[in-house]
C-alpha cells in the first residue's frame, strides 16, 4: 500500500542539504520560509510534511496544520514516517556526497532522532530545537552524529528542566553534543539559525 505525501525545498545542493521537520501544528510549506536567512545557493533546505493534517482549531475550517504521530498505534506511525523519510531522502540525497544535517523543531526533534536512529539515511549533524530526545529512545544510536541542542531561554515548551534532563541522558551515555541557548521562546531564531548553519561547530 503506499499514499501520497508532499515535501518542498529551497536553495540548491552545491554544499550539503538540510531537512527540517516541523512542529505540531505546522506545515512544510509555511515552516520553509523560517529557513530563507540560510539560503544563500550553497546548501538545498528540504521540508518534509507530516503525514497526518487537521483542522487546527474546532471552530474553524480555515487553518490547516499537520503532526507526525499520535499516541493511537503509535509504533505504526513511526514506522511509516521513518519510511517516508528515507524515502524523501533518496529521492533528494540521491548519490550526492555532499553533508547532510536533520533538524528538528518542537514535535519535530523526536521525529528527527528516531529517523536518524532507525532509518537508513546517511545524517552528519543532528540540530533539536526546542524539543527533546524520545524518553523512550536509545540516545546511543545518535552516537556517530553531531548533535547540537538548542533552545530559547523562554521556551515554555522546552524548559530548563527538560533541557538538563536531556543532558543527563546524552552525559550517562558519553553522547557528545553542543549546547546552544540563546534569548527567547519556542520559535527559529533567524539569527540563531544562520550562526549554527556557518558554524563549524553548529
Amino acid at each position: 500500500m503506499s499514499r501520497v505525501a508532499r515535501y518542498f525545498t529551497i536553495g540548491r545542493p552545491d554544499r550539503e542539504v538540510w531537512f527540517v521537520l516541523h512542529g505540531y501544528g505546522q506545515l512544510a510549506n509555511r515552516f520553509l520560509r523560517y529557513f530563507e536567512p540560510i539560503d544563500d545557493g550553497t546548501r538545498l533546505i528540504v521540508a518534509p510534511e507530516g503525514l497526518s493534517r487537521f483542522y487546527v482549531s474546532e471552530n474553524s475550517a480555515e487553518r490547516v496544520g499537520a503532526t507526525w504521530m499520535t499516541k493511537e498505534d503509535r509504533l505504526a506511525e513511526i514506522d511509516d514516517y521513518v519510511r517516508y523519510l528515507d524515502a524523501v531522502y533518496s529521492a533528494v540525497v540521491g548519490s550526492l556526497r555532499v553533508p547532510v544535517t536533520v533538524l528538528g523543531f518542537s514535535q519535530g526533534s523526536a521525529t528527527a532522532c528516531r529517523w536518524v536512529a532507525m532509518g537508513s539515511a546517511r545524517v552528519d549533524r543532528l540540530i533539536i530545537w526546542g524539543g527533546e530526545v524520545p524518553p523512550d529512545m536509545d540516545v546511543a544510536k545518535l552516537k556517530d552524529r553531531r548533535l547540537s541542542l538548542v533552545y530559547g531561554s523562554r521556551d515554555e515548551y522546552f524548559t530548563p528542566k527538560i533541557v538538563a534532563a536531556t543532558e543527563t541522558r546524552l552525559k550517562e551515555q558519553g553522547i557528545p553534543y553542543t549546547l546552544v541557548p540563546f534569548d527567547g521562546g519556542h520559535e527559529i531564531d533567524g539569527a540563531v539559525l544562520k550562526k549554527i548553519a556557518l558554524s563549524a561547530d553548529g
